[in-house]
């Protein structure tokens, strides 16, 4: 059974990928944030994401994001400069920044754009290809049609976030729209959605024993021993969580310091690390460490959990 950490913008940058790995472990395969491409180029942060010197020792595949494949062509050209040899479609993404431009879960609405871009990746023929999508952008019948195209095409698997992207994240996942999806797929399927102790992994294995594996994302964000957890066949107490928790905190922070610029840059990418972390965090300290905009008050935040 596979696991893949799923990828996350603002959260799973390189920094976070190889910090998770070194200090909670437990994941096969990571996703890159989407590459993407804004007024015709690429951000150099995302060039960097996924540069290699940055991914050492990580089984890293890139995700890029388009809605068509004009957008498509120089992100796989990154790809293949890079020396990636698979690389993963995003089809779910349901925030409005990237819908709007017809990009992620919106593309489900363009079966015909799909099969354009997926002939694009097949005669890639360096590139090993995975998609990952929604059940359907307003409806599931848009993610059985785009199940059909699929099917025509040769692909690793398909993770299958069984949500609509207009529900966001709102609302329970649909595992009856995940189960249509996937017999109807002719290919391997991950699961994704909502999985946050090791009890939610088995009851999905439960419903779906064939799967190919199992995609978390923010279930990591918020408890990174979840995968060694559930391989270890045991659920962590708090104060185990806690010191492994500490652990990458300490690491992402001293990286953070050495890469980024600025005291309010490093905040930010601190604070994005402990929103997951509230229901582990006393109340107080918690709103210390999210309002603070000095790095000695957040210090000081931040012993006061150890």
């Amino acid at each position: 059974m596979k696991l893949f950490f799923a990828p996350l913008q603002g959260y799973t940058d390189h920094l976070y990928r190889s910090i998770h790995s070194r200090v909670a472990g437990g994941i096969d395969t990571y996703l890159s944030p989407f590459l993407r491409c804004d007024g015709g180029k690429v951000r150099n942060k995302d060039l960097r994401d996924i540069a290699t010197e940055n991914n050492e020792g990580l089984d890293l595949v890139p995700q890029v994001i388009a809605a068509d494949t004009d957008e498509l062509k120089p992100l796989l050209d990154i790809v293949e400069q890079a020396s990636y040899n698979r690389v993963d479609l995003n089809l779910g993404c349901p925030f409005p920044m990237q819908t709007g431009r017809g990009r992620g879960a919106a593309a489900l609405a363009h079966p015909d754009r799909i099969e354009q871009m997926m002939q694009e990746l097949q005669s890639r023929t360096r590139l090993k290809v995975s998609v990952k999508m929604r059940s359907g952008l307003t409806d599931t019948s848009e993610g059985l049609a785009v199940i059909e195209v699929l099917n025509r095409f040769e692909l690793e698997h398909i993770a299958i976030h069984p949500r609509l992207g207009v529900q966001q994240y709102k609302g329970p996942t649909d595992r009856e729209a995940f189960r249509r999806l996937k017999e109807a797929s002719r290919h391997p399927i991950v699961y994704n959605g909502d999985l946050a102790t090791p009890e939610d992994i088995d009851q999905t294995l439960s419903l779906f024993p064939d799967l190919e594996g199992i995609m978390i994302g923010r279930g990591l964000l918020a408890r990174p021993t979840l995968a060694r957890e559930w391989r270890e066949g045991r659920e962590y107490g708090e104060t185990e969580r806690m010191a492994a928790t500490i652990e990458m905190h300490r690491r992402l922070y001293d990286a953070a310091l050495q890469t980024l610029q600025g005291d309010q840059q490093v905040l930010a990418r601190m604070q994005a690390f402990w929103e997951y972390q509230k229901p582990l965090i006393d109340k107080k300290v918690y709103k210390r460490l999210m309002k603070t905009t000095s790095l000695h008050n957040y210090e000081e935040a931040v012993r006061s959990l150890a």
